[in-house]
Protein backbone atom coordinates (compact mmCIF):
# COMPACT_ATOMS: atom_id res chain seq x y z
CA UNK A 1 0.00 0.00 0.00
CA UNK A 2 1.51 3.57 -1.20
CA UNK A 3 2.26 5.73 1.80
CA UNK A 4 0.23 9.02 1.71
CA UNK A 5 1.32 11.97 0.31
CA UNK A 6 -0.07 14.62 2.65
CA UNK A 7 -0.94 13.72 6.05
CA UNK A 8 -2.92 15.42 8.72
CA UNK A 9 -0.93 18.33 10.45
CA UNK A 10 1.45 17.57 13.43
CA UNK A 11 -1.42 17.13 16.86
CA UNK A 12 -4.61 16.87 14.57
CA UNK A 13 -6.83 13.93 14.03
CA UNK A 14 -9.33 12.73 11.43
CA UNK A 15 -12.72 12.12 13.11
CA UNK A 16 -13.71 8.83 11.25
CA UNK A 17 -17.36 7.46 11.00
CA UNK A 18 -16.20 5.06 14.22
CA UNK A 19 -15.46 8.26 16.31
CA UNK A 20 -18.35 10.07 15.33
CA UNK A 21 -20.53 8.14 16.85
CA UNK A 22 -19.34 8.58 20.04
CA UNK A 23 -19.23 12.86 19.42
CA UNK A 24 -22.56 12.73 18.81
CA UNK A 25 -23.30 10.40 21.98
CA UNK A 26 -21.53 13.37 24.02
CA UNK A 27 -23.66 15.62 21.99
CA UNK A 28 -26.52 14.24 22.82
CA UNK A 29 -26.26 13.81 26.62
CA UNK A 30 -25.19 17.45 26.98
CA UNK A 31 -27.90 19.09 24.81
CA UNK A 32 -30.23 16.65 26.71
CA UNK A 33 -28.57 17.92 30.01
CA UNK A 34 -28.34 21.24 29.18
CA UNK A 35 -31.91 21.64 27.89
CA UNK A 36 -33.35 20.10 31.25
CA UNK A 37 -31.63 23.16 33.15
CA UNK A 38 -32.18 25.85 31.01
CA UNK A 39 -29.05 26.33 29.11
CA UNK A 40 -29.52 27.66 25.57
CA UNK A 41 -27.11 26.92 22.78
CA UNK A 42 -25.19 29.42 21.38
CA UNK A 43 -21.63 29.22 18.60
CA UNK A 44 -18.79 31.88 18.64
CA UNK A 45 -16.30 32.57 16.07
CA UNK A 46 -13.48 30.27 15.78
CA UNK A 47 -11.39 33.02 15.48
CA UNK A 48 -11.24 36.21 17.94
CA UNK A 49 -8.96 39.12 18.27
CA UNK A 50 -5.76 38.29 19.97
CA UNK A 51 -6.25 40.41 22.89
CA UNK A 52 -9.94 38.88 24.26
CA UNK A 53 -8.10 35.52 25.32
CA UNK A 54 -4.71 37.83 26.39
CA UNK A 55 -6.58 40.19 28.78
CA UNK A 56 -9.43 37.45 29.81
CA UNK A 57 -6.94 34.15 29.83
CA UNK A 58 -3.94 36.41 31.19
CA UNK A 59 -0.95 37.68 29.61
CA UNK A 60 1.46 35.24 31.32
CA UNK A 61 -0.47 31.81 30.88
CA UNK A 62 0.90 29.15 29.32
CA UNK A 63 -2.03 29.15 26.69
CA UNK A 64 -0.97 33.03 25.93
CA UNK A 65 2.93 33.04 26.25
CA UNK A 66 3.24 29.30 24.20
CA UNK A 67 -0.22 28.12 22.64
CA UNK A 68 -1.90 30.91 21.11
CA UNK A 69 -3.11 30.02 17.02
CA UNK A 70 -2.01 33.56 15.68
CA UNK A 71 -4.09 34.16 12.27
CA UNK A 72 -2.53 36.57 10.08
CA UNK A 73 -4.57 38.79 7.94
CA UNK A 74 -3.77 39.79 4.32
CA UNK A 75 -6.59 42.66 4.16
CA UNK A 76 -5.24 46.21 3.95
CA UNK A 77 -8.72 46.78 5.43
CA UNK A 78 -7.90 45.19 8.57
CA UNK A 79 -5.00 47.31 9.66
CA UNK A 80 -2.89 45.25 12.20
CA UNK A 81 -5.54 43.70 13.49
CA UNK A 82 -4.30 40.25 15.36
CA UNK A 83 -6.23 37.45 15.49
CA UNK A 84 -6.23 34.20 17.45
CA UNK A 85 -8.40 30.54 17.30
CA UNK A 86 -9.86 30.01 20.23
CA UNK A 87 -8.21 28.37 22.69
CA UNK A 88 -11.42 27.47 25.04
CA UNK A 89 -14.85 28.78 24.68
CA UNK A 90 -15.58 31.01 27.88
CA UNK A 91 -13.64 34.40 26.34
CA UNK A 92 -15.99 34.01 23.65
CA UNK A 93 -18.83 33.76 24.95
CA UNK A 94 -18.48 36.75 27.66
CA UNK A 95 -17.34 38.74 24.77
CA UNK A 96 -20.62 37.92 23.57
CA UNK A 97 -22.74 38.41 26.56
CA UNK A 98 -21.16 42.23 26.20
CA UNK A 99 -21.55 43.14 22.77
CA UNK A 100 -25.13 41.68 22.57
CA UNK A 101 -26.51 43.45 24.98
CA UNK A 102 -27.44 40.34 26.95
CA UNK A 103 -27.26 42.22 30.49
CA UNK A 104 -31.06 42.95 29.39
CA UNK A 105 -32.27 39.53 29.53
CA UNK A 106 -33.33 37.91 32.45
CA UNK A 107 -30.42 37.08 34.63
CA UNK A 108 -28.54 34.83 35.12
CA UNK A 109 -28.41 33.91 31.21
CA UNK A 110 -27.62 30.41 30.81
CA UNK A 111 -25.37 29.01 28.07
CA UNK A 112 -23.69 26.54 26.23
CA UNK A 113 -21.60 25.55 23.66
CA UNK A 114 -19.89 22.26 21.21
CA UNK A 115 -16.97 23.07 19.19
CA UNK A 116 -13.12 23.17 18.16
CA UNK A 117 -10.48 24.71 19.80
CA UNK A 118 -6.97 25.24 19.47
CA UNK A 119 -3.54 25.14 21.31
CA UNK A 120 -0.10 25.40 19.80
CA UNK A 121 1.17 22.71 22.34
CA UNK A 122 3.24 19.95 22.63
CA UNK A 123 0.82 16.67 21.00
CA UNK A 124 1.09 13.79 23.82
CA UNK A 125 -1.25 11.75 24.54
CA UNK A 126 -4.47 13.50 25.67
CA UNK A 127 -3.63 16.40 24.40
CA UNK A 128 -4.04 18.11 20.69
CA UNK A 129 -3.15 21.15 18.85
CA UNK A 130 -7.49 20.91 17.85
CA UNK A 131 -9.46 19.47 20.03
CA UNK A 132 -13.04 19.74 21.01
CA UNK A 133 -15.22 20.96 23.72
CA UNK A 134 -18.25 20.94 26.00
CA UNK A 135 -18.98 24.13 27.43
CA UNK A 136 -21.77 25.35 29.77
CA UNK A 137 -21.86 29.49 31.25
CA UNK A 138 -23.82 31.13 33.27
CA UNK A 139 -23.36 34.50 33.87
CA UNK A 140 -25.11 37.27 35.87
CA UNK A 141 -25.72 36.13 39.23
CA UNK A 142 -23.56 35.49 42.17
CA UNK A 143 -25.28 32.35 44.03
CA UNK A 144 -23.48 29.15 45.39
CA UNK A 145 -26.07 27.10 44.44
CA UNK A 146 -25.45 28.07 41.03
CA UNK A 147 -21.87 26.62 41.47
CA UNK A 148 -23.59 23.32 42.93
CA UNK A 149 -25.56 23.23 40.11
CA UNK A 150 -23.18 23.44 37.40
CA UNK A 151 -20.93 20.27 38.80
CA UNK A 152 -24.67 18.64 39.22
CA UNK A 153 -24.99 19.06 35.35
CA UNK A 154 -21.49 18.00 34.46
CA UNK A 155 -21.81 15.17 37.10
CA UNK A 156 -24.88 14.04 35.02
CA UNK A 157 -23.49 14.07 31.74
CA UNK A 158 -20.52 11.97 32.58
CA UNK A 159 -22.72 9.34 34.12
CA UNK A 160 -25.00 9.62 30.75
CA UNK A 161 -21.85 8.54 29.15
CA UNK A 162 -20.94 6.13 32.01
CA UNK A 163 -17.70 7.64 33.04
CA UNK A 164 -18.48 9.46 36.12
CA UNK A 165 -17.61 6.29 37.92
CA UNK A 166 -13.86 6.89 36.56
CA UNK A 167 -13.44 10.25 37.47
CA UNK A 168 -12.97 12.12 40.82
CA UNK A 169 -14.15 15.63 41.00
CA UNK A 170 -11.48 17.69 43.07
CA UNK A 171 -12.78 21.28 44.26
CA UNK A 172 -10.97 24.25 46.09
CA UNK A 173 -11.69 28.07 46.70
CA UNK A 174 -8.88 30.30 45.54
CA UNK A 175 -10.32 33.47 47.05
CA UNK A 176 -10.25 36.93 46.05
CA UNK A 177 -7.96 38.48 43.21
CA UNK A 178 -6.79 40.33 46.77
CA UNK A 179 -6.33 37.26 48.64
CA UNK A 180 -4.35 35.76 45.71
CA UNK A 181 -2.08 38.64 45.56
CA UNK A 182 -1.25 38.53 49.10
CA UNK A 183 -0.63 34.58 48.37
CA UNK A 184 1.86 35.44 45.65
CA UNK A 185 3.92 37.62 47.50
CA UNK A 186 4.39 35.31 50.17
CA UNK A 187 5.01 32.60 47.92
CA UNK A 188 7.37 34.86 46.04
CA UNK A 189 9.56 35.31 49.48
CA UNK A 190 9.87 31.93 50.71
CA UNK A 191 11.30 30.92 47.30
CA UNK A 192 13.87 33.45 47.84
CA UNK A 193 17.32 31.97 47.29
CA UNK A 194 15.35 28.40 46.50
CA UNK A 195 15.00 29.14 42.83
CA UNK A 196 18.23 27.53 41.37
CA UNK A 197 16.38 24.32 42.93
CA UNK A 198 13.36 24.47 40.36
CA UNK A 199 13.29 23.27 36.83
CA UNK A 200 13.54 25.99 34.26
CA UNK A 201 9.86 26.44 33.34
CA UNK A 202 9.26 26.67 37.29
CA UNK A 203 11.43 29.46 37.20
CA UNK A 204 10.08 31.68 34.67
CA UNK A 205 6.59 30.91 36.09
CA UNK A 206 7.89 31.82 39.84
CA UNK A 207 8.59 35.32 38.05
CA UNK A 208 5.11 35.38 35.91
CA UNK A 209 2.50 33.60 37.71
CA UNK A 210 3.61 32.00 40.65
CA UNK A 211 0.28 30.51 41.39
CA UNK A 212 0.92 27.98 38.78
CA UNK A 213 3.58 26.29 40.51
CA UNK A 214 0.84 24.53 42.67
CA UNK A 215 -0.07 22.38 39.79
CA UNK A 216 3.60 21.74 38.36
CA UNK A 217 3.77 18.11 37.42
CA UNK A 218 7.34 18.60 38.52
CA UNK A 219 8.78 16.13 41.51
CA UNK A 220 11.04 18.64 43.07
CA UNK A 221 8.75 21.55 42.82
CA UNK A 222 6.26 19.58 44.71
CA UNK A 223 8.87 18.68 47.53
CA UNK A 224 9.86 22.33 48.07
CA UNK A 225 5.88 23.55 48.14
CA UNK A 226 5.70 20.92 51.07
CA UNK A 227 7.34 23.28 53.13
CA UNK A 228 5.94 26.62 51.67
CA UNK A 229 2.90 28.96 53.05
CA UNK A 230 -0.50 27.24 51.62
CA UNK A 231 -2.92 29.09 49.41
CA UNK A 232 -6.01 28.65 52.30
CA UNK A 233 -3.68 30.42 54.60
CA UNK A 234 -4.88 33.87 52.86
CA UNK A 235 -8.24 33.08 51.95
CA UNK A 236 -10.69 35.69 53.61
CA UNK A 237 -13.55 34.94 55.54
CA UNK A 238 -16.53 35.57 53.62
CA UNK A 239 -14.80 32.75 50.69
CA UNK A 240 -14.73 30.37 53.49
CA UNK A 241 -17.91 30.51 53.95
CA UNK A 242 -18.84 30.65 51.00
CA UNK A 243 -17.05 27.70 50.13
CA UNK A 244 -18.62 25.62 53.14
CA UNK A 245 -21.90 26.54 51.81
CA UNK A 246 -21.09 25.59 47.75
CA UNK A 247 -20.26 22.04 49.39
CA UNK A 248 -23.18 21.80 51.71
CA UNK A 249 -25.35 22.44 48.55
CA UNK A 250 -23.63 19.49 47.16
CA UNK A 251 -24.20 17.16 49.78
CA UNK A 252 -27.62 17.90 49.30
CA UNK A 253 -27.80 16.51 45.56
CA UNK A 254 -25.78 13.60 46.77
CA UNK A 255 -22.52 14.98 44.35
CA UNK A 256 -19.62 13.35 45.20
CA UNK A 257 -16.26 15.35 45.83
CA UNK A 258 -12.43 15.87 47.11
CA UNK A 259 -11.67 19.02 48.47
CA UNK A 260 -7.89 19.59 46.91
CA UNK A 261 -6.51 22.68 49.03
CA UNK A 262 -4.19 22.64 45.85
CA UNK A 263 -6.21 23.20 42.95
CA UNK A 264 -6.00 25.82 40.76
CA UNK A 265 -7.05 26.41 37.09
CA UNK A 266 -4.25 27.68 34.50
CA UNK A 267 -6.27 30.17 33.65
CA UNK A 268 -6.16 33.65 35.04
CA UNK A 269 -9.89 34.95 35.29
CA UNK A 270 -10.57 32.48 38.24
CA UNK A 271 -12.15 33.17 41.56
CA UNK A 272 -13.90 31.72 44.40
CA UNK A 273 -14.84 27.62 43.33
CA UNK A 274 -12.95 26.03 41.11
CA UNK A 275 -13.03 22.66 40.48
CA UNK A 276 -12.04 19.39 37.92
CA UNK A 277 -12.56 16.05 36.64
CA UNK A 278 -9.18 13.85 37.15
CA UNK A 279 -8.69 10.07 36.27
CA UNK A 280 -9.32 8.33 39.20
CA UNK A 281 -5.92 6.40 38.66
CA UNK A 282 -3.40 8.67 37.32
CA UNK A 283 -4.79 12.55 38.68
CA UNK A 284 -5.04 15.90 37.19
CA UNK A 285 -2.49 14.47 34.62
CA UNK A 286 -5.01 14.64 31.87
CA UNK A 287 -7.75 16.47 33.63
CA UNK A 288 -11.30 15.89 31.41
CA UNK A 289 -12.77 18.84 32.64
CA UNK A 290 -12.81 21.78 34.95
CA UNK A 291 -14.12 25.20 35.44
CA UNK A 292 -15.00 27.52 38.43
CA UNK A 293 -16.25 31.55 38.93
CA UNK A 294 -14.77 34.14 36.89
CA UNK A 295 -16.32 37.15 38.55
CA UNK A 296 -14.29 39.67 37.28
CA UNK A 297 -13.80 38.22 33.34
CA UNK A 298 -16.75 40.50 31.75
CA UNK A 299 -15.46 43.44 33.51
CA UNK A 300 -11.45 42.51 32.04
CA UNK A 301 -13.14 42.64 28.59
CA UNK A 302 -14.87 45.95 28.95
CA UNK A 303 -17.87 44.75 29.96
CA UNK A 304 -20.07 46.12 33.60
CA UNK A 305 -18.94 44.28 36.44
CA UNK A 306 -21.24 40.80 36.01
CA UNK A 307 -20.32 37.17 38.03
CA UNK A 308 -20.03 34.51 36.21
CA UNK A 309 -18.77 30.46 36.17
CA UNK A 310 -18.40 27.95 33.96
CA UNK A 311 -17.16 24.46 33.16
CA UNK A 312 -15.68 22.98 29.98
CA UNK A 313 -15.54 19.14 28.97
CA UNK A 314 -12.54 17.59 26.72
CA UNK A 315 -14.35 15.29 24.20
CA UNK A 316 -11.31 13.29 22.78
CA UNK A 317 -10.31 12.91 26.71
CA UNK A 318 -14.26 12.07 27.59
CA UNK A 319 -13.88 9.17 24.43
CA UNK A 320 -10.67 8.12 25.50
CA UNK A 321 -12.57 6.92 29.33
CA UNK A 322 -15.93 5.82 27.16
CA UNK A 323 -13.35 3.22 25.32
CA UNK A 324 -11.46 2.26 28.41
CA UNK A 325 -14.52 1.89 30.21
CA UNK A 326 -16.15 -0.27 27.08
CA UNK A 327 -18.85 1.76 26.37
CA UNK A 328 -20.39 1.24 22.96
CA UNK A 329 -21.71 4.56 21.49
CA UNK A 330 -24.94 3.81 20.30
CA UNK A 331 -25.39 4.73 16.49
CA UNK A 332 -27.86 4.58 13.64
CA UNK A 333 -25.43 3.90 10.90
CA UNK A 334 -26.57 0.28 10.02
CA UNK A 335 -27.14 -0.53 6.65
CA UNK A 336 -31.08 -2.35 6.75
CA UNK A 337 -31.20 -3.18 3.19
CA UNK A 338 -28.97 -3.47 0.27
CA UNK A 339 -30.93 -3.71 -3.18
CA UNK A 340 -29.04 -5.89 -5.24
CA UNK A 341 -29.79 -6.34 -9.46
CA UNK A 342 -29.34 -7.13 -12.56
CA UNK A 343 -29.63 -5.34 -16.12
CA UNK A 344 -30.66 -1.77 -17.08
CA UNK A 345 -34.24 -1.86 -16.27
CA UNK A 346 -33.73 -3.56 -12.83
CA UNK A 347 -31.70 -1.00 -12.31
CA UNK A 348 -34.12 1.87 -13.21
CA UNK A 349 -37.10 0.23 -11.36
CA UNK A 350 -34.88 -0.09 -8.29
CA UNK A 351 -34.16 3.55 -7.59
CA UNK A 352 -37.64 3.90 -6.91
CA UNK A 353 -38.15 1.22 -4.25
CA UNK A 354 -34.63 2.21 -2.72
CA UNK A 355 -35.99 5.99 -2.23
CA UNK A 356 -39.13 4.92 -0.73
CA UNK A 357 -37.35 2.55 1.53
CA UNK A 358 -35.45 5.48 2.84
CA UNK A 359 -38.57 7.48 2.96
CA UNK A 360 -40.18 4.67 5.36
CA UNK A 361 -36.84 5.22 7.59
CA UNK A 362 -34.94 1.49 5.96
CA UNK A 363 -31.26 2.16 5.72
CA UNK A 364 -30.86 1.17 2.42
CA UNK A 365 -27.87 0.93 0.03
CA UNK A 366 -27.95 -0.44 -3.39
CA UNK A 367 -28.05 0.11 -7.57
CA UNK A 368 -23.77 0.24 -7.31
CA UNK A 369 -22.49 -0.32 -10.28
CA UNK A 370 -22.96 -3.52 -12.41
CA UNK A 371 -20.90 -6.36 -11.42
CA UNK A 372 -22.76 -9.58 -10.75
CA UNK A 373 -25.09 -10.82 -8.33
CA UNK A 374 -22.82 -12.88 -6.73
CA UNK A 375 -20.58 -9.96 -6.22
CA UNK A 376 -23.70 -7.85 -5.07
CA UNK A 377 -24.01 -10.43 -2.59
CA UNK A 378 -20.40 -10.12 -1.19
CA UNK A 379 -20.78 -6.59 -0.78
CA UNK A 380 -24.58 -7.02 0.92
CA UNK A 381 -22.32 -9.49 3.21
CA UNK A 382 -19.11 -6.76 4.04
CA UNK A 383 -21.73 -3.74 4.62
CA UNK A 384 -23.26 -6.17 7.35
CA UNK A 385 -27.04 -5.41 5.72
CA UNK A 386 -29.80 -7.36 7.41
CA UNK A 387 -31.80 -7.94 3.79
CA UNK A 388 -30.94 -8.17 0.71
CA UNK A 389 -34.15 -7.54 -1.84
CA UNK A 390 -32.83 -9.33 -5.52
CA UNK A 391 -34.07 -7.70 -8.38
CA UNK A 392 -33.55 -9.69 -11.99
CA UNK A 393 -34.25 -9.30 -15.59
CA UNK A 394 -36.55 -12.36 -14.70
CA UNK A 395 -38.11 -10.49 -11.64
CA UNK A 396 -38.66 -7.13 -13.82
CA UNK A 397 -41.24 -9.45 -15.95
CA UNK A 398 -43.12 -11.29 -12.98
CA UNK A 399 -43.12 -8.15 -10.62
CA UNK A 400 -41.80 -9.89 -8.10
CA UNK A 401 -38.40 -9.51 -6.10
CA UNK A 402 -36.47 -11.97 -3.92
CA UNK A 403 -35.96 -11.20 -0.31
CA UNK A 404 -33.00 -12.43 1.32
CA UNK A 405 -32.35 -13.43 5.25
CA UNK A 406 -28.32 -12.97 4.91
CA UNK A 407 -28.13 -13.99 8.87
CA UNK A 408 -30.37 -17.12 8.17
CA UNK A 409 -28.92 -17.78 4.24
CA UNK A 410 -32.91 -17.97 3.53
CA UNK A 411 -34.92 -16.45 1.06
CA UNK A 412 -38.45 -15.96 -0.36
CA UNK A 413 -40.10 -15.05 -3.62
CA UNK A 414 -42.62 -11.98 -2.36
CA UNK A 415 -44.85 -9.67 -5.17
CA UNK A 416 -42.23 -6.24 -5.80
CA UNK A 417 -45.41 -4.29 -4.82
CA UNK A 418 -45.90 -5.62 -1.18
CA UNK A 419 -41.54 -5.28 -0.93
CA UNK A 420 -42.00 -2.11 1.42
CA UNK A 421 -44.22 -3.16 3.23
CA UNK A 422 -42.59 -6.24 4.33
CA UNK A 423 -39.60 -4.95 5.14
CA UNK A 424 -40.91 -2.80 7.58
CA UNK A 425 -42.74 -5.41 9.32
CA UNK A 426 -39.71 -7.74 9.47
CA UNK A 427 -37.57 -4.24 10.77
CA UNK A 428 -40.65 -3.64 13.55
CA UNK A 429 -41.69 -0.11 13.28
CA UNK A 430 -39.98 0.80 16.71
CA UNK A 431 -36.11 0.52 14.61
CA UNK A 432 -37.47 2.70 11.60
CA UNK A 433 -35.14 5.80 11.58
CA UNK A 434 -37.85 8.39 10.73
CA UNK A 435 -37.92 11.92 11.87
CA UNK A 436 -39.94 15.26 10.56
CA UNK A 437 -38.39 18.65 10.55
CA UNK A 438 -41.89 20.39 11.62
CA UNK A 439 -42.62 17.64 15.26
CA UNK A 440 -42.81 20.86 17.22
CA UNK A 441 -43.41 24.06 14.47
CA UNK A 442 -46.97 25.88 15.35
CA UNK A 443 -49.10 27.11 12.55
CA UNK A 444 -49.81 30.91 12.33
Amino acid sequence: MAEAKYRTPKGTNDVLPEDHQYYTYIKKAVRHRCRQAGFKRIETPTFEKREIFERGIGEHTDIVEKELFLVSSHHSEEGSEEYALRPELTASICRSYIEQGMKQLPQPVELYSIGSCFRHDRPQKGRYREFHQFDLEVIGLTDASLDAQIIHVANKIFADLRIRDRLTMQINNVGTADNRKEYIAALKDFFIGKERNLPELDRKRLDTNPIRLLDSKEEDTQILLKNAPTLDQFIDEDSKAYHKTVLEYLDELGAEYVENPSLVRGLDYYNQTVFEYWDIDTGGKNAVGGGGRYDSLIELLGGQPTPGLGFAGGMERTIWHMKQAGVQAPHKDQIDIFVAQLGPKAKKKCLSLISELRDQGVHTLGALGEASLKSQMRLADKFGAKYTLLLGQMEVKTGTIILRDMALGKQEEIKFEDAVKKVVKLLGPENLDTYTLNDHFEEK
